[in-house]
């Protein structure tokens, strides 16, 4: 599985706003752009799927910009990326059916099927929340680094 920069970028930008989680505080679009060192421009086209899908909600004006529609723990990786790479889930093709077609099919469901079923799943039940208690640990473990 190949997630593009756009998927990239959108978790990352998730995992932005879920670290600054709260209902009632709209982070604007350009310091999220400035914190990842990313296009204000670009951002916009990811937030306009993620706000499609449910994921943020906005509000114009001074005091505006998004915030998540949930909390960070009822919002998975796999909501992220399906808001914004639907094609990364997309049911894979039997690619060898037409001399052998049990051969195509065989694959399909030892192969295909179950690696299809197991990236989802592990998506689906990885939690926003989840991506920023590692975040946490792994500037932890930056602070208790020591360089000689």
């Amino acid at each position: 599985m190949r997630i593009s920069s756009k998927g990239r970028y959108a978790l990352a930008a998730a995992v932005h706003m879920a670290e600054r989680y709260s209902p009632d505080v709209y982070i604007p679009l350009l310091s999220v752009a400035d914190s990842l060192g990313l296009s204000k421009i670009y951002l916009e086209q990811i937030f306009s799927q993620l706000k499609r899908a449910g994921i943020v909600s906005a509000a114009k004006g001074s005091q505006g910009g998004y915030v998540l529609a949930k909390s960070p723990d009822e919002i998975t990786a796999f909501d992220v990326l399906l808001a914004t790479e639907p094609a990364l889930f997309e049911t894979s093709e039997v690619t060898a059916g037409e001399k052998m077609p049990e051969v195509a099919g065989a694959i399909f469901e030892c192969v295909m099927k179950p690696l299809d079923k197991a990236i989802k799943h592990t998506l689906s039940e990885t939690t926003l929340a989840d991506i920023v208690a590692e975040v946490a640990q792994q500037r932890d473990g930056e602070e208790n680094m020591f360089y000689i």
